[in-house]
């Protein structure tokens, strides 16, 4: 099968061109005041060139994978998820498991090298969990797993982009 990169190639002018037309202007407060609203977990995410994401935890532990929120919307609607098996040990670039769209399949690959503790049965009942929250952490949201992360996994991070630098990336494509 598949990444997912290579699946989302023909849908990317499609979606440059869509979100150029949608882009909003910035309106100032009426309070004149400025609200900024960050989590420190938003600085910790770190994304893949394959549009997978993971996001470590404080204690640099476990860590939580899925896939990125433009890979759910470029593959369309999820009909199924294959989710990794529990206690597998990976390294970085292998396959977990699988997502299938009404437009293509692609694999889900591990950002970093990890042993997967828990996965997300939600996307087995309903796959379409996926395109709603694809970077919801909660127990609602569309991750994948849950992963019990190395020393060797907390090196890996270092060549993962950050949500800036994915989205230059993305923008690029």
């Amino acid at each position: 099968m598949a990444s997912i990169a290579r699946n989302l190639r023909p849908a990317v002018s499609r979606l440059a061109f869509t979100a150029r037309a949608r882009t909003s202007t910035w309106r100032p407060s009426p309070f004149g005041l400025r609200a900024f609203s960050a989590t420190r977990a938003a600085f910790e995410k770190k994304y893949t060139k394959d549009h997978e994401w993971v996001e470590l935890s404080d204690d640099k532990k476990t860590a939580t994978i899925g896939i990125s929120e433009y890979a759910a919307h470029a593959l369309g609607d999820v009909v199924y998820v294959e989710l990794p098996e529990l206690e597998l040990t990976v390294s970085a670039g292998d396959a977990i498991g699988a997502v299938e769209s009404v437009k293509s399949a692609s694999d889900i690959n591990s950002p970093i090298s990890c042993t997967i503790t828990a996965i997300n049965s939600l996307l087995e009942e309903k796959p379409s969990t996926i395109n709603g929250g694809p970077e919801d952490t909660s127990s609602a949201g569309g991750w994948v797993a849950k992963a019990e992360v190395a020393e060797v996994g907390a090196q890996d991070l270092a060549g993962l982009m950050d949500a800036e630098r994915y989205k230059a990336f993305t923008e690029e494509q």
